[in-house]
């Protein structure tokens, strides 16, 4: 391993403990999302997944903790309704995991110099892929039982009277063309379901310059929708539960929604979600956000990061990943990781959809144009927008 990823290594380390900072010793077996584990299951996972695929795959070191190598090695992507019932009593103690994590690092740091290139990029992915997945879980625990961070990182604007008029209904034509989808395997390290490169024919369409705010959301829901699952209304006033505190809702901020939300408030407008060719059209002449890379804890205006009076599709990167119509697939040529081979085979299940951009919690890393993120279309916890499209 060079010495830059053992670099990269070392942060990504640094960003997941920060994050088990926030909650409160007595709260580290709550289960602030119910289709998820415990938080005590993610502290073990990040160690377990580097142990398994770098010490005992890769240089087939002999296991010092075999039932915790187990334990902590998989997720749950459990189907609507069908939720876990462990108790916190199921679990090791804190201590104990705590212990497992050190060795597991001492161990790993140990060979470092032995290890692939190719696996420690694996590992660091994965790694910054749950240092996402634990802020929208923590996001949901209640504020009393979070001791971390605080101050102008952890809500990044207030709330305005009024959205910016000029966000209302302003779309964008992007002529027809040819757009690459994927990546070549020789532009380094990526996921398998982003290859294999190839080319796509996109008629002409236009696009929302902006991401949809809560303030267009919020005539939808006085029109009769139910409100998305980030806000809460108390006396007739509506709120953003944001991940350190509760504000007035930012009307200006894009909106956070499920995909069967984005599509009902899109048929309500009568335009659509664009499709992941669509949205990588729109980017190639489109600017990106500045909230992303873990800039912020909660969205920015939609308008935040527009420059030189671009009229080109704003915030393609960042500030929210973006549902996109297009269902989870493979690519033409799709091979399985041969060290990874449930990493997205089993999501082509035609349940789960495409997301592309990129939140406020997104690493840099994963902003590239290839990237695919992907969820069930009513999973309402992550950090997803929308924007419109029309033919």
């Amino acid at each position: 391993m060079s010495r830059a990823l053992e670099r990269e290594l070392c942060r990504a380390r640094q960003r997941t403990d920060e994050l088990f900072r926030i909650v409160r010793e007595d709260s580290l077996y709550e289960r602030p999302i119910p289709e998820r584990h415990r938080i005590i299951f993610y502290l073990g996972h990040v160690e377990a997944f580097d142990w398994n695929l770098l010490a005992r795959r890769t240089l087939d070191l002999s296991s010092f903790h075999p039932t915790f190598d187990h334990l902590f090695a998989f997720g749950i992507d459990p189907a609507e309704g069908d939720l876990p019932d462990d108790q916190p009593s199921d679990w090791p103690g804190i201590g104990e995991v705590e212990s497992y994590n050190r060795r597991t690092r001492e161990a790993i740091d140990g060979v470092s110099s032995q290890l692939p290139e190719e696996l420690v990029h694996a590992a660091i992915e994965h790694r910054l892929m749950h240092a996402e997945t634990l802020a929208y879980i923590l996001h949901q625990l209640p504020y009393e039982r979070k001791a971390g961070e605080r101050g102008d990182r952890s809500l990044a604007v207030a709330a305005r009277k009024e959205p910016a008029q000029r966000t209302l209904g302003e779309m964008v034509e992007i002529g027809e063309g040819r757009v690459q989808l994927g990546r070549c395997r020789d532009e380094g390290f990526g996921w398998d379901n982003e290859y294999q490169a190839h080319t796509v024919e996109v008629p002409s369409f236009s696009i929302g310059r902006y991401k949809v705010t809560n303030g267009e959301y919020l005539g939808f829901v006085r029109d009769g929708a139910p409100a998305p699952f980030f806000w809460t209304e108390r006396d007739g006033e509506w709120f953003y539960r944001g991940m350190f505190a509760e504000v007035a809702l930012p009307l200006d901020c894009p909106v956070y929604v499920t995909k069967c939300e984005a599509e009902a408030y899109a048929r309500w407008r009568g335009m659509t979600l664009p499709t992941e060719a669509q949205f990588h059209r729109a980017a190639e002449g489109g600017t990106a956000s500045v909230n992303a890379d873990f800039r912020y804890w909660d969205p920015v205006p939609v308008t935040a990061d527009d420059h030189n009076g671009s009229a080109a599709p704003a915030q393609m990167i960042g500030n929210g990943w973006e549902w996109t119509s297009t269902v989870f697939g493979p690519f033409p040529g799709f091979e399985p990781l041969p060290y990874y081979g449930n990493y997205s085979a089993p999501f082509f299940d035609g349940q789960h959809y495409v997301l592309k951009g990129g939140s406020p919690r997104t690493a840099a890393r994963f902003l590239r144009p290839s990237f695919r993120n992907w969820f069930r279309p009513s999973y309402p916890y992550i950090y997803a927008t929308f924007r419109l499209a029309a033919s």
